[in-house]
């Protein structure tokens, strides 16, 4: 298929395309005698694999090494299993980043809507900044 009906079935605009060719991510593919490139179907199923893995977060370092030999177009297993697992080890970390952050969100939420009666919102923010001081 030409680059227009590939970007046209996969989302990606031309440049796109022409850019993960040009990053080794997808096979680089002759161009036909009228100067067209001309894309296997296995292109659209890879450009798929490379907006999932990007929406998981993978760098385009990453997805070099997760994505199918562009010579052969054959995935290298144990390289694919390792930044697999290696990703949702990072995931989880970034899980774990964000719950404690989010408990001490809440626990500055809690310390606002504790002030006394009658204190002001500066004196209340003073309060507030000053048990950041103290131990939790």
């Amino acid at each position: 298929m030409k680059i227009g009906e590939l970007a046209e079935l996969s989302g990606f605009n031309p440049s796109r395309i022409r850019f993960y060719e040009a990053q080794g991510l997808i096979q680089k593919v002759e161009r036909r005698a009228n100067g067209y490139r001309h894309y296997p179907e296995q292109v659209l199923q890879t450009l798929y694999l490379i907006q999932c893995a990007q929406q998981a977060g993978f760098s385009l370092e990453e997805l070099k090494q997760l994505m199918p030999d562009t010579a052969t177009g054959e995935f290298k297993h144990d390289e694919l299993l390792a930044g697999l697992t290696r990703k949702v080890e990072q995931i989880e970390e970034m899980q774990q980043h964000l719950a404690q952050s989010k408990a001490k969100l809440l626990a500055v939420i809690e310390d606002i809507q504790a002030k006394p009666e009658g204190m002001g919102c500066d004196a209340n923010a003073e309060r507030v900044l000053a048990s950041f001081k103290q131990p939790r």
